[in-house]
């Protein structure tokens, strides 16, 4: 397995700045912004996110109510039948996997063959897989070591299968993009499929009594992004810092877009002692910040369509957490499905903003 390093001159940057620490915020969200998301109102001196023809640099705050939705059928077999033959079995090991089903979808709709799909926290190599088996080419960025090797497997085994598009995993981290990719990618990318990382709500593996626990007892594994302690990884941050790092990513993953091209993020809230936490909003102010537009909010089921209703495909500590939640008297359901965000990057640049009684 091979890992990259790309050398400066193949940056896409024609110099390179003073350098930026991993934790540089340098495109933040304002806490009234963030606030606002749960009003559905714009905060002062902010504009409507879905005028197109408004500045797509002035962050709004969007009503999800109102962009158009689709329901994506992605559960109807199961997370392990899906990978089954196509994912080395050290993907399993991942804390927050995409679903495959999530990802071939998104490339199916939003792409063409031999189009370029990115994916700026790679994971596994989910979004890769997918794209190359699809007839599309693909590159990732990848922060963990580990991950890096375990991608570039689920490549080298998907170029096994017979698909030998082009297909790339980079090191680095998402808030460097400008200086990770090689010039060519510039403007180039048909879509982009991503999620943030959710740190300490991922679910990861158990061991049961009934599986292979040496004391009988519940434990997890696989349920954290590498070490708790780098400080530099996105999933070890806080919330606010979170929602910052992800609009600089997604800064940088506009210069990637080409005109007209797509992000779909995949992103779900999460409660915190027991206050729902609607993240899926805060990523479309995110993504307004980056200058991108918000075109749809979609729901890609994680349960699969039975004839009269759903059936769940929820996680030993999903179950686990909702039954205790109704023990407690908080009538929780479990979770059905992911949110599905997509964003465009704009055909032409924004005008400016008139000013009232100033000059054009």
């Amino acid at each position: 397995m091979s890992e990259q390093h790309l050398p400066a001159s193949t940056d896409m940057s024609a110099s390179r700045p003073a350098a930026h620490g991993p934790e540089d915020p340098t495109v933040p969200i304002s806490r009234a912004l963030i606030d606002a998301l749960d009003t559905g109102t714009a905060p002062p001196g902010t504009r409507d996110g879905h005028d197109p023809a408004g500045p797509a640099t002035v962050p709004g705050v969007t009503d999800a109510g109102e962009l158009p939705l689709s329901v994506w059928a992605t559960a109807q077999t199961s997370p392990a039948a899906q990978r089954k033959g196509r994912y080395v079995s050290a993907s399993t090991a991942h804390p927050a996997k995409m679903l495959p089903a999530v990802a071939a979808h998104a490339i199916r709709h939003y792409t063409r063959p031999g189009d370029l799909v990115f994916d700026p926290m790679a994971g596994s190599g989910t979004t890769l897989v997918e794209a190359i088996d699809a007839g599309r080419r693909a590159v990732g960025v990848e922060y963990e070591w580990h991950w890096i090797a375990v991608s570039q497997a689920n490549l080298d085994l998907a170029r096994r299968r017979g698909h030998d598009h082009d297909g790339e995993i980079v090191h680095g981290d998402a808030r460097q993009l400008p200086f990770l990719l090689p010039e060519k990618y510039r403007g180039q990318a048909a879509l982009i499929v991503t999620s943030p990382p959710y740190g300490p709500s991922t679910h990861g593996q158990v061991a049961t009594a009934t599986t292979d626990s040496d004391d009988g007892k519940v434990h997890k594994y696989h349920h954290r992004y590498g070490s708790t302690l780098d400080r530099g990884n996105l999933a070890n941050v806080g919330h606010h810092r979170l929602l910052s790092g992800f609009t600089r990513i997604l800064t940088g993953c506009a210069a990637v877009l080409r005109p007209g091209g797509h992000i779909a993020i995949t992103v779900r809230p999460w409660r915190e002692h027991s206050e729902l936490i609607d993240l899926p909003s805060q990523i479309i102010a995110c993504g307004q910040a980056a200058g991108l537009v918000p075109v749809e909010r979609c729901v890609a089921l994680l349960a699969r369509v039975a004839d009269t209703d759903l059936v769940a495909r929820g996680s030993f500590f999903q179950r686990d957490f909702i039954r205790k939640q109704r023990e407690q008297g908080l009538p929780l359901h479990l979770i059905a499905h992911e949110d599905v965000i997509v964003l465009r990057r704009p055909l032409a640049p924004a005008a400016p903003v008139p000013v009232p009684g100033g000059r054009s």
